[in-house]
């Protein structure tokens, strides 16, 4: 193909091989070569990478709000073929039926009850019980009910929750988030259902896994690693005796150490053999293992997780689903930590759908580090014609910062107001 010089309406010229794009106007085909921030500041590793779908797009929108692309193109994609595109993205948009702030009402005692039962099952399932099927639709049903009237609310408990790292907190809280992210895929609400249990039960072949194995601290030798590896085809045993379960479910937790290049476990399946349910729970599973600290690991940022995600997208994990997960999280998730550009430190309770590097957050810490009442500051409201105000988030901290357990906090009574 011959090249040819792409200059569109709109467009500022930067230079005689870039040129200066918003966001908004990106195409599928451009090449983009600088960010109009720090490379790092990203989830982008390679610097200059070529945009290669819509969920692309929309990733790199997350994060910037120009780029530079290369006035040269070689794969151009004409407009036709975009927007041809576009019309196989149609999906279920959902609405939030109610503010963070009120569905913190209900969400707390949500999340209080299906703790309470999923501890349940899964300690029924360790002494050799049946499992209770119907008492885990019940508690998958009631975390899709509120992630519907809105998903902040729970996603920001089910962060603060998960620094215990029991399985009874960690299924729940795959739970919560992989329904969150289905929520965000458009999928039907009976999907939404089958995927939240898929998430509650995927690890219930821990259940059958020695105790000391699932609590020690530190590096497991070869044969405590092949043990607990054994989880995977427990947990297909487990469920497979429970024909009124949705399939799903049993192939979600045979399968979710499986990667799309083979190297998982426990049968080495490649991408043709994996489902879309087991690579979105995989995702998830991921990323709440390495921003909770999974076996004394320690708890790395949002960011680094979603950097291990976004490098790790056509190997171990579903490309497009990465991009659409980055998107459903965003940089900042409910139930960050965040320190602002003013010293002070707060805590992220909803997204900012129009922008999701502007969350609201609950200040509870002055410039000085000093505890403060707690008040909601929205950053989306500290933009003014795209020029910053007061507030901008300059870090996520690591709970525990400062002395701010946010744990403790919401013992103490802390609301989303």
């Amino acid at each position: 193909m011959t090249k040819r010089t792409v200059v569109k309406p709109g467009y500022i010229k930067s230079s005689e091989s870039t040129i200066k794009v918003p966001v908004s106007q990106l195409g599928i085909g451009m090449f983009v070569s600088a960010l109009d921030r720090p490379w790092l500041e990203t989830p982008f590793l390679v610097q200059g990478f070529l945009i290669e779908s819509l969920d692309h797009i929309m990733l790199v929108q997350e994060f910037c709000d120009y780029v530079y692309v290369d006035a040269v193109q070689d794969n151009w994609v004409p407009p036709e073929e975009r927007v041809a595109a576009a019309a196989k993205k149609k999906k279920k948009r959902y609405i939030q039926k109610v503010s963070v702030e009120q569905e913190s009402g209900v969400a707390p005692g949500v999340y209080r009850q299906a703790k309470i039962i999923v501890k349940s099952v899964l300690d029924d399932v360790r002494m050799g019980n049946a499992l209770d099927a119907k008492q885990a639709k019940a508690t998958v049903s009631d975390c899709v009910d509120s992630i519907l009237r809105n998903p902040d609310a729970l996603m920001w408990l089910g962060k603060i929750n998960n620094v215990d790292n029991g399985i009874a907190d960690h299924s729940l809280n795959v739970c919560i988030l992989i329904v969150a992210f289905g929520r965000h895929l458009g999928l039907e609400e009976y999907e939404l259902e089958q995927l939240g249990l898929c998430g509650l039960l995927h690890d219930i072949g821990k259940m059958k896994v020695p105790h000391d194995i699932l609590t020690k601290r530190g590096q497991l030798t070869d044969k405590e690693n092949k043990i607990l590896r054994g989880h995977a085809l427990h947990g297909r045993n487990i469920l497979m005796s429970n024909p009124g379960l949705y399939h799903g479910v049993t192939d979600v937790a045979h399968c979710h150490h499986e990667h799309l290049d083979g190297t998982g476990y426990p049968r080495g399946l490649k991408a043709v053999g994996i489902s879309q349910y087991t690579r979105m729970v995989t995702i998830v599973d991921t990323y709440i293992e390495m921003t909770t600290g999974e076996l004394g690991e320690k708890p790395c940022s949002t960011l680094e997780a979603i950097r291990f995600l976004y490098a790790s997208r056509g190997t171990l994990f579903d490309d497009a689903l990465v991009l659409q997960f980055v998107q459903c999280v965003g940089l900042y998730p409910p139930g960050s930590l965040a320190l602002l550009n003013n010293g002070e430190v707060g805590i992220v309770i909803s997204t900012n759908l129009k922008d999701r590097r502007l969350p609201k957050v609950l200040i509870l810490l002055d410039a000085d580090k000093k505890p403060i009442k707690p008040r909601a500051v929205n950053l989306g409201n500290s933009t003014e014609q795209g020029e910053r105000k007061e507030y901008l988030i300059k870090d996520i901290l690591i709970d525990g910062s400062f002395g701010l357990e946010l744990k403790e906090q919401l013992k103490k009574g802390l609301r989303l107001s």
